[in-house]
């Protein structure tokens, strides 16, 4: 449990706080044009797209904390956390932890499949392609099961370490304290 008189430190930075929040209202509104509003939903998904490959640069030259060097770990790390976690003795991290890691991972190879496969769908070679459609629709589904799992277990580290990580994903600060 995190001690709630503990100072708050910066963690993430605004370039990523504004990358997340846009992404997750952009795929939203591509969700709710995809039958009727074509022309917006294609530029959503460029959008998308964008946000995307600026996620991906910024992982590399971003602040400490953005940079997938600090926080990716390997399958046999994210699995112990796993463990931990269903023990109830998983580690508080300051940042992402392995779990949360491995969901953004995940996640921005689907939403950037499901880029691919729209853009796709546009060119000569693919424009009508019924199986570019079920694949785009295939990755676009895997992106609302994604967002469900991350959804849960931001709440699931909220409760469990003491921390709005909400909050902390607005204003980028949570409490110093016992992280890695």
């Amino acid at each position: 449990m995190t001690d709630p008189t503990a100072p708050m430190v910066r963690v993430w930075d605004p370039v990523l706080r504004l990358m997340h929040w846009h992404l997750a209202a952009f795929i939203l509104l591509a969700w709710l044009t995809a039958d009727d509003m074509r022309t917006a939903h294609e530029a959503l998904g460029y959008a998308v797209g964008g946000l995307i490959l600026l996620r991906l640069v910024w992982g590399v030259i971003g602040p400490r904390n953005a940079r997938f060097a600090s926080f990716v770990r390997g399958p046999a790390a994210t699995l112990r956390y796993l463990d931990d976690m269903r023990r109830g003795r998983e580690r508080r991290f300051l940042g992402h932890n392995p779990a949360g890691a491995a969901m953004i991972v995940v996640l921005l190879l689907a939403i950037a499949t499901t880029v691919a496969t729209g853009i796709l769908m546009g060119t000569d070679r693919f424009w009508g392609s019924e199986t570019m459609e079920e694949a785009h629709e295939a990755a676009a589904i895997l992106i609302l099961i994604l967002v469900a799992f991350h959804i849960g277990g931001v709440i699931h580290a909220s409760l469990r370490h003491g921390e709005n990580l909400v909050s902390a994903m607005i204003d980028g600060r949570k409490p110093e304290g016992t992280h890695e």
